[in-house]
Protein backbone atom coordinates (compact mmCIF):
# COMPACT_ATOMS: atom_id res chain seq x y z
CA UNK A 1 0.00 0.00 0.00
CA UNK A 2 1.30 3.53 -0.94
CA UNK A 3 0.51 6.00 1.46
CA UNK A 4 0.87 9.52 -0.07
CA UNK A 5 2.85 12.32 2.02
CA UNK A 6 -0.03 14.99 1.19
CA UNK A 7 -3.61 14.65 1.98
CA UNK A 8 -6.18 14.62 -1.08
CA UNK A 9 -9.96 15.15 -1.04
CA UNK A 10 -10.90 14.70 -4.86
CA UNK A 11 -13.06 17.57 -6.27
CA UNK A 12 -12.65 18.97 -3.06
CA UNK A 13 -12.72 20.93 0.36
CA UNK A 14 -11.76 25.27 -0.07
CA UNK A 15 -11.34 24.95 3.55
CA UNK A 16 -12.51 23.75 5.95
CA UNK A 17 -13.07 24.03 10.01
CA UNK A 18 -10.22 22.98 12.76
CA UNK A 19 -12.91 20.90 14.86
CA UNK A 20 -14.99 17.45 14.82
CA UNK A 21 -18.23 16.68 16.09
CA UNK A 22 -20.43 13.90 15.75
CA UNK A 23 -23.61 15.27 14.20
CA UNK A 24 -25.65 11.80 13.33
CA UNK A 25 -25.36 11.27 17.71
CA UNK A 26 -25.94 15.01 17.82
CA UNK A 27 -29.18 15.19 15.59
CA UNK A 28 -30.15 12.17 17.08
CA UNK A 29 -30.57 13.24 20.19
CA UNK A 30 -31.81 16.93 19.14
CA UNK A 31 -34.77 14.70 17.12
CA UNK A 32 -35.45 12.67 20.65
CA UNK A 33 -35.58 16.11 22.63
CA UNK A 34 -37.82 17.52 19.66
CA UNK A 35 -35.45 20.58 18.49
CA UNK A 36 -35.86 20.66 14.99
CA UNK A 37 -32.42 21.89 13.34
CA UNK A 38 -33.24 25.07 10.78
CA UNK A 39 -32.15 25.09 7.44
CA UNK A 40 -30.84 28.19 5.47
CA UNK A 41 -30.47 27.59 1.62
CA UNK A 42 -29.11 31.07 -0.05
CA UNK A 43 -29.61 30.66 -3.83
CA UNK A 44 -27.58 33.39 -5.68
CA UNK A 45 -28.66 34.54 -9.38
CA UNK A 46 -25.39 35.57 -10.99
CA UNK A 47 -25.25 38.68 -13.17
CA UNK A 48 -27.87 40.55 -12.38
CA UNK A 49 -31.55 39.11 -12.36
CA UNK A 50 -34.34 41.36 -14.51
CA UNK A 51 -36.69 41.94 -11.60
CA UNK A 52 -39.46 43.55 -13.60
CA UNK A 53 -39.41 40.69 -15.89
CA UNK A 54 -39.44 38.11 -12.92
CA UNK A 55 -42.43 39.97 -10.85
CA UNK A 56 -44.45 42.52 -13.75
CA UNK A 57 -46.47 45.47 -13.12
CA UNK A 58 -48.89 44.29 -16.13
CA UNK A 59 -51.05 46.90 -15.99
CA UNK A 60 -48.19 50.06 -16.21
CA UNK A 61 -48.72 51.11 -19.62
CA UNK A 62 -44.75 52.56 -19.01
CA UNK A 63 -43.84 48.94 -18.92
CA UNK A 64 -44.58 48.13 -22.22
CA UNK A 65 -43.84 51.23 -23.54
CA UNK A 66 -40.46 50.95 -22.42
CA UNK A 67 -39.88 47.22 -23.27
CA UNK A 68 -42.17 47.00 -26.76
CA UNK A 69 -39.96 43.69 -27.37
CA UNK A 70 -38.93 41.78 -24.34
CA UNK A 71 -42.17 42.73 -22.16
CA UNK A 72 -44.78 39.89 -20.84
CA UNK A 73 -47.90 39.90 -22.41
CA UNK A 74 -50.48 41.13 -19.61
CA UNK A 75 -52.54 37.42 -20.41
CA UNK A 76 -49.54 35.54 -19.89
CA UNK A 77 -48.59 37.12 -16.47
CA UNK A 78 -49.52 34.59 -13.93
CA UNK A 79 -51.57 37.03 -11.16
CA UNK A 80 -50.45 37.13 -7.90
CA UNK A 81 -52.95 40.03 -6.57
CA UNK A 82 -52.04 44.35 -5.82
CA UNK A 83 -49.78 45.50 -3.37
CA UNK A 84 -50.08 48.36 -0.80
CA UNK A 85 -49.89 50.91 -3.20
CA UNK A 86 -52.66 49.23 -4.99
CA UNK A 87 -50.27 48.19 -8.34
CA UNK A 88 -51.53 44.98 -9.63
CA UNK A 89 -48.58 42.26 -10.10
CA UNK A 90 -47.95 39.04 -11.39
CA UNK A 91 -45.03 36.41 -12.05
CA UNK A 92 -43.41 35.17 -15.13
CA UNK A 93 -45.49 32.68 -16.54
CA UNK A 94 -42.61 29.94 -16.60
CA UNK A 95 -42.95 30.38 -12.57
CA UNK A 96 -45.99 28.41 -12.48
CA UNK A 97 -44.43 25.89 -9.62
CA UNK A 98 -43.80 29.79 -7.38
CA UNK A 99 -46.79 30.82 -7.81
CA UNK A 100 -48.37 27.65 -6.08
CA UNK A 101 -46.16 28.31 -2.85
CA UNK A 102 -47.62 32.18 -3.41
CA UNK A 103 -50.76 30.88 -3.35
CA UNK A 104 -50.39 28.56 0.14
CA UNK A 105 -48.93 31.92 1.41
CA UNK A 106 -45.32 30.34 1.73
CA UNK A 107 -43.66 32.60 -0.75
CA UNK A 108 -42.83 36.47 0.47
CA UNK A 109 -41.99 38.40 -2.47
CA UNK A 110 -39.85 41.86 -1.43
CA UNK A 111 -40.24 44.05 -3.66
CA UNK A 112 -37.14 46.78 -4.56
CA UNK A 113 -34.48 45.67 -2.48
CA UNK A 114 -31.38 47.29 -2.71
CA UNK A 115 -29.14 50.52 -0.90
CA UNK A 116 -28.13 53.90 -1.65
CA UNK A 117 -26.01 54.56 -4.93
CA UNK A 118 -26.26 51.12 -6.03
CA UNK A 119 -23.00 49.61 -7.63
CA UNK A 120 -23.07 48.28 -11.49
CA UNK A 121 -19.88 46.09 -10.76
CA UNK A 122 -20.58 42.73 -10.86
CA UNK A 123 -17.75 42.12 -8.86
CA UNK A 124 -18.37 44.63 -6.40
CA UNK A 125 -21.93 44.11 -6.26
CA UNK A 126 -21.63 40.44 -5.75
CA UNK A 127 -19.18 41.43 -3.07
CA UNK A 128 -21.48 44.26 -1.47
CA UNK A 129 -24.60 41.96 -0.91
CA UNK A 130 -22.27 39.52 0.42
CA UNK A 131 -20.54 41.68 3.27
CA UNK A 132 -23.58 43.36 3.89
CA UNK A 133 -21.28 46.91 3.73
CA UNK A 134 -21.96 48.99 0.66
CA UNK A 135 -18.88 50.74 2.06
CA UNK A 136 -16.50 48.31 2.49
CA UNK A 137 -17.17 45.31 0.58
CA UNK A 138 -13.54 43.54 0.96
CA UNK A 139 -14.31 42.01 4.25
CA UNK A 140 -15.72 39.23 5.97
CA UNK A 141 -19.73 37.96 4.61
CA UNK A 142 -22.41 38.08 6.62
CA UNK A 143 -23.24 34.07 6.26
CA UNK A 144 -19.06 34.09 7.83
CA UNK A 145 -20.39 35.99 10.55
CA UNK A 146 -23.10 34.32 11.60
CA UNK A 147 -21.24 30.82 11.33
CA UNK A 148 -18.42 32.45 13.76
CA UNK A 149 -21.14 32.88 16.40
CA UNK A 150 -21.72 29.07 16.87
CA UNK A 151 -20.34 27.36 19.61
CA UNK A 152 -16.80 25.30 18.77
CA UNK A 153 -15.03 22.81 17.42
CA UNK A 154 -17.65 23.59 14.56
CA UNK A 155 -18.76 20.89 12.54
CA UNK A 156 -16.92 20.29 9.55
CA UNK A 157 -19.74 20.43 7.43
CA UNK A 158 -21.89 23.44 9.51
CA UNK A 159 -22.42 25.34 5.77
CA UNK A 160 -22.14 23.61 2.09
CA UNK A 161 -20.81 25.63 -0.57
CA UNK A 162 -22.21 24.07 -4.03
CA UNK A 163 -19.97 26.44 -5.67
CA UNK A 164 -15.99 25.67 -6.85
CA UNK A 165 -15.35 29.15 -5.33
CA UNK A 166 -16.34 30.54 -2.20
CA UNK A 167 -18.37 33.28 -2.06
CA UNK A 168 -17.75 36.46 -0.08
CA UNK A 169 -20.99 35.92 2.05
CA UNK A 170 -19.64 32.41 3.45
CA UNK A 171 -15.70 33.97 3.78
CA UNK A 172 -14.99 34.28 7.70
CA UNK A 173 -12.57 34.80 10.35
CA UNK A 174 -12.49 31.34 12.01
CA UNK A 175 -15.31 29.13 10.17
CA UNK A 176 -14.28 27.15 6.88
CA UNK A 177 -16.65 26.08 4.68
CA UNK A 178 -16.50 22.91 2.18
CA UNK A 179 -16.44 23.89 -1.33
CA UNK A 180 -18.09 20.96 -2.83
CA UNK A 181 -19.42 21.46 -6.53
CA UNK A 182 -19.74 17.94 -7.43
CA UNK A 183 -20.87 15.71 -4.41
CA UNK A 184 -20.73 12.66 -6.33
CA UNK A 185 -16.80 13.20 -7.08
CA UNK A 186 -16.49 14.18 -3.72
CA UNK A 187 -14.19 11.28 -2.31
CA UNK A 188 -10.98 10.12 -0.95
CA UNK A 189 -8.47 10.20 -4.14
CA UNK A 190 -5.95 7.29 -3.86
CA UNK A 191 -3.23 5.82 -6.51
CA UNK A 192 -4.42 2.81 -4.59
CA UNK A 193 -7.96 0.63 -5.48
CA UNK A 194 -9.85 -2.37 -3.36
CA UNK A 195 -8.42 -2.55 0.11
CA UNK A 196 -5.39 -0.70 -0.38
CA UNK A 197 -7.40 2.54 -0.58
CA UNK A 198 -9.47 1.49 2.36
CA UNK A 199 -6.33 1.10 4.00
CA UNK A 200 -4.87 3.99 2.80
CA UNK A 201 -7.46 6.37 3.96
CA UNK A 202 -7.73 4.60 7.55
CA UNK A 203 -3.99 5.16 8.08
CA UNK A 204 -4.67 8.94 6.87
CA UNK A 205 -7.29 9.21 9.27
CA UNK A 206 -4.87 7.79 12.40
CA UNK A 207 -2.25 10.20 11.69
CA UNK A 208 -4.61 12.57 11.36
CA UNK A 209 -6.00 12.47 14.53
CA UNK A 210 -2.93 13.07 16.57
CA UNK A 211 -3.52 16.02 18.58
CA UNK A 212 0.34 17.04 18.15
CA UNK A 213 0.42 18.45 22.02
CA UNK A 214 3.22 21.39 21.90
CA UNK A 215 3.14 21.50 17.92
CA UNK A 216 0.44 24.32 16.69
CA UNK A 217 1.41 24.15 13.18
CA UNK A 218 0.92 20.74 12.99
CA UNK A 219 -2.21 20.44 15.02
CA UNK A 220 -4.20 22.15 13.02
CA UNK A 221 -2.75 20.48 9.56
CA UNK A 222 -4.01 17.75 11.53
CA UNK A 223 -6.86 18.73 12.81
CA UNK A 224 -8.04 20.33 9.37
CA UNK A 225 -7.14 17.05 7.59
CA UNK A 226 -9.36 15.45 9.69
CA UNK A 227 -12.24 18.09 9.46
CA UNK A 228 -11.56 16.71 5.43
CA UNK A 229 -11.69 12.75 6.07
CA UNK A 230 -15.12 12.87 8.04
CA UNK A 231 -17.02 14.51 5.97
CA UNK A 232 -16.64 12.25 3.08
CA UNK A 233 -19.57 9.68 4.68
CA UNK A 234 -21.98 11.91 5.38
CA UNK A 235 -21.52 13.67 1.93
CA UNK A 236 -21.81 10.35 0.35
CA UNK A 237 -25.02 9.84 2.41
CA UNK A 238 -26.92 13.10 0.70
CA UNK A 239 -26.01 12.06 -2.49
CA UNK A 240 -27.83 8.45 -2.34
CA UNK A 241 -31.04 10.31 -0.89
CA UNK A 242 -34.13 9.27 -3.05
CA UNK A 243 -36.06 11.93 -3.29
CA UNK A 244 -40.21 12.02 -2.63
CA UNK A 245 -40.10 13.37 -6.40
CA UNK A 246 -38.36 13.89 -9.76
CA UNK A 247 -35.88 17.34 -9.48
CA UNK A 248 -35.48 18.98 -12.69
CA UNK A 249 -32.53 17.31 -14.71
CA UNK A 250 -29.83 20.14 -14.63
CA UNK A 251 -27.34 21.14 -12.57
CA UNK A 252 -29.57 23.83 -11.03
CA UNK A 253 -32.31 20.99 -10.31
CA UNK A 254 -29.69 18.57 -9.24
CA UNK A 255 -27.81 20.57 -6.63
CA UNK A 256 -31.20 21.26 -5.11
CA UNK A 257 -31.61 17.49 -4.84
CA UNK A 258 -28.21 17.02 -3.22
CA UNK A 259 -29.48 19.58 -0.63
CA UNK A 260 -32.45 18.17 0.02
CA UNK A 261 -30.55 14.49 0.84
CA UNK A 262 -28.60 16.36 3.16
CA UNK A 263 -31.19 18.14 5.20
CA UNK A 264 -33.50 14.85 4.94
CA UNK A 265 -30.21 12.74 6.16
CA UNK A 266 -29.37 15.04 9.07
CA UNK A 267 -25.89 15.20 8.46
CA UNK A 268 -25.26 18.24 10.11
CA UNK A 269 -24.94 21.55 7.41
CA UNK A 270 -27.30 24.25 8.82
CA UNK A 271 -26.32 26.76 5.66
CA UNK A 272 -26.33 25.71 1.95
CA UNK A 273 -24.78 28.15 -0.53
CA UNK A 274 -26.27 27.72 -4.30
CA UNK A 275 -25.95 29.63 -7.57
CA UNK A 276 -27.11 29.48 -10.95
CA UNK A 277 -26.03 31.88 -13.52
CA UNK A 278 -26.93 33.09 -17.28
CA UNK A 279 -28.76 36.42 -15.74
CA UNK A 280 -26.32 39.11 -17.23
CA UNK A 281 -28.77 39.48 -20.13
CA UNK A 282 -27.70 41.92 -22.13
CA UNK A 283 -29.01 40.73 -25.73
CA UNK A 284 -31.45 38.57 -26.31
CA UNK A 285 -33.40 37.91 -23.75
CA UNK A 286 -36.42 36.72 -25.90
CA UNK A 287 -40.07 38.26 -26.70
CA UNK A 288 -43.41 37.92 -24.65
CA UNK A 289 -41.74 35.84 -21.83
CA UNK A 290 -40.19 33.12 -24.12
CA UNK A 291 -36.66 32.93 -25.28
CA UNK A 292 -33.16 32.81 -23.02
CA UNK A 293 -35.09 34.99 -19.87
CA UNK A 294 -38.01 32.11 -19.87
CA UNK A 295 -35.80 29.48 -19.99
CA UNK A 296 -33.72 30.89 -16.83
CA UNK A 297 -37.41 31.36 -15.11
CA UNK A 298 -38.24 27.89 -15.82
CA UNK A 299 -34.74 26.38 -14.29
CA UNK A 300 -35.20 28.48 -11.09
CA UNK A 301 -39.33 27.99 -10.78
CA UNK A 302 -38.71 24.47 -11.42
CA UNK A 303 -36.08 23.59 -9.16
CA UNK A 304 -37.15 25.58 -6.09
CA UNK A 305 -40.68 24.07 -6.59
CA UNK A 306 -39.30 20.54 -6.79
CA UNK A 307 -37.66 21.33 -3.53
CA UNK A 308 -39.92 22.45 -1.45
CA UNK A 309 -42.33 20.26 -2.17
CA UNK A 310 -39.82 17.26 -1.69
CA UNK A 311 -39.18 19.06 1.80
CA UNK A 312 -43.17 19.17 2.41
CA UNK A 313 -43.24 15.39 1.33
CA UNK A 314 -40.85 14.93 3.98
CA UNK A 315 -42.70 16.70 6.94
CA UNK A 316 -39.17 19.10 6.57
CA UNK A 317 -40.69 22.31 5.00
CA UNK A 318 -41.19 23.75 8.52
CA UNK A 319 -37.61 23.65 9.05
CA UNK A 320 -36.21 25.27 6.03
CA UNK A 321 -36.29 28.90 4.44
CA UNK A 322 -35.21 29.73 0.94
CA UNK A 323 -34.01 33.27 0.29
CA UNK A 324 -32.77 34.32 -3.34
CA UNK A 325 -31.48 37.42 -4.81
CA UNK A 326 -29.40 38.88 -7.48
CA UNK A 327 -26.39 41.66 -7.61
CA UNK A 328 -28.44 44.00 -8.96
CA UNK A 329 -31.61 44.27 -11.37
CA UNK A 330 -31.67 45.51 -14.64
CA UNK A 331 -32.08 48.75 -16.19
CA UNK A 332 -36.22 49.57 -16.96
CA UNK A 333 -35.77 50.17 -20.82
CA UNK A 334 -34.77 47.61 -22.95
CA UNK A 335 -31.46 47.97 -25.52
CA UNK A 336 -30.80 48.01 -29.03
CA UNK A 337 -30.01 44.58 -28.50
CA UNK A 338 -33.35 42.79 -26.71
CA UNK A 339 -31.78 42.92 -23.85
CA UNK A 340 -31.04 44.94 -20.58
CA UNK A 341 -28.23 46.47 -18.99
CA UNK A 342 -27.03 46.90 -15.18
CA UNK A 343 -30.11 48.25 -13.58
CA UNK A 344 -30.35 49.15 -9.65
CA UNK A 345 -32.62 48.05 -6.93
CA UNK A 346 -34.12 44.26 -7.73
CA UNK A 347 -36.44 41.80 -6.14
CA UNK A 348 -36.15 39.09 -3.11
CA UNK A 349 -37.69 36.11 -2.57
CA UNK A 350 -37.92 33.61 1.00
CA UNK A 351 -40.07 30.95 0.71
CA UNK A 352 -40.53 28.03 3.16
CA UNK A 353 -43.12 26.83 5.91
CA UNK A 354 -42.71 28.92 8.22
CA UNK A 355 -42.39 32.28 5.80
CA UNK A 356 -45.35 34.54 6.05
CA UNK A 357 -45.62 34.84 2.54
CA UNK A 358 -47.63 37.70 0.36
CA UNK A 359 -46.24 40.95 -1.21
CA UNK A 360 -44.02 43.10 0.62
CA UNK A 361 -43.18 46.48 -0.37
CA UNK A 362 -44.41 48.45 -3.36
CA UNK A 363 -43.75 48.26 -7.15
CA UNK A 364 -42.31 50.98 -9.21
CA UNK A 365 -44.37 53.12 -11.22
CA UNK A 366 -42.25 53.15 -14.81
CA UNK A 367 -43.61 56.74 -15.80
CA UNK A 368 -40.17 58.73 -16.38
CA UNK A 369 -40.29 61.16 -13.51
CA UNK A 370 -41.71 59.30 -10.78
CA UNK A 371 -40.03 59.27 -7.55
CA UNK A 372 -39.93 55.41 -7.14
CA UNK A 373 -37.22 55.94 -10.02
CA UNK A 374 -33.54 57.00 -10.05
CA UNK A 375 -31.04 57.69 -12.36
CA UNK A 376 -32.86 59.97 -14.95
CA UNK A 377 -35.73 57.69 -14.33
CA UNK A 378 -33.55 54.94 -15.72
CA UNK A 379 -33.34 52.65 -12.96
CA UNK A 380 -35.21 51.63 -10.03
CA UNK A 381 -34.69 53.28 -7.16
CA UNK A 382 -34.66 50.76 -3.45
CA UNK A 383 -37.45 50.87 -0.67
CA UNK A 384 -36.46 48.00 1.53
CA UNK A 385 -32.49 48.01 2.60
CA UNK A 386 -31.34 44.41 1.70
CA UNK A 387 -29.79 44.21 5.04
CA UNK A 388 -33.15 44.22 6.57
CA UNK A 389 -34.17 41.20 4.77
CA UNK A 390 -30.90 39.35 6.57
CA UNK A 391 -31.55 40.89 9.34
CA UNK A 392 -35.34 39.22 9.76
CA UNK A 393 -33.24 36.15 8.64
CA UNK A 394 -31.18 36.50 11.00
CA UNK A 395 -32.97 37.60 14.39
CA UNK A 396 -36.66 35.03 13.53
CA UNK A 397 -35.15 32.12 11.44
CA UNK A 398 -31.66 31.48 12.70
CA UNK A 399 -32.13 32.94 16.00
CA UNK A 400 -29.06 35.23 16.56
CA UNK A 401 -28.55 39.36 17.28
CA UNK A 402 -28.18 40.51 13.41
CA UNK A 403 -26.91 44.22 14.42
CA UNK A 404 -22.99 43.02 15.11
CA UNK A 405 -23.57 40.33 12.35
CA UNK A 406 -24.51 43.01 9.69
CA UNK A 407 -22.31 45.69 11.75
CA UNK A 408 -25.47 47.82 11.98
CA UNK A 409 -29.21 47.60 13.60
CA UNK A 410 -31.73 47.36 10.27
CA UNK A 411 -34.53 45.48 12.15
CA UNK A 412 -36.69 48.74 12.35
CA UNK A 413 -37.45 48.73 8.19
CA UNK A 414 -36.92 44.45 8.14
CA UNK A 415 -40.29 43.27 5.98
CA UNK A 416 -42.48 40.82 8.31
CA UNK A 417 -41.52 37.90 6.45
CA UNK A 418 -42.04 35.39 9.37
Amino acid sequence: MDISRRLFIRNGVATVTVGLTAPAFLTAIAQAQGIRTRNLVVVYLGGGNDSLNTLIGYRDPAYYNRRPTIAIPAGQVLQVGTDAAGNALGLHPRLGGLLNIFNEGRLALVQRTGYQNSSRSHFEAGDIWGTANPQNSTGSGWLGRYLDTLPRPLDALAAWNTTAETPRALLSAVSGVPAIPNAGTYTYASPNRGAAATQERAAAEIMASNPANGRPHLAFVNSTALGAIETLDRVALATAYTPTLAYPNNGFGQALKTVGGAIVRGIGSRVFWLSTGGYDTHSGQGAGGAGAYGNLMGTLGDGLAAFYNDMRNQGLVNDTTVIVFSEFSRRISENGSGGTDHGAAGLMMVLGGMVRGGLHGTAPVLSPGHPTLENSSGDVHYETDFRSVYARVLEQWLGVNSVPILNGDFRAGAPAIF
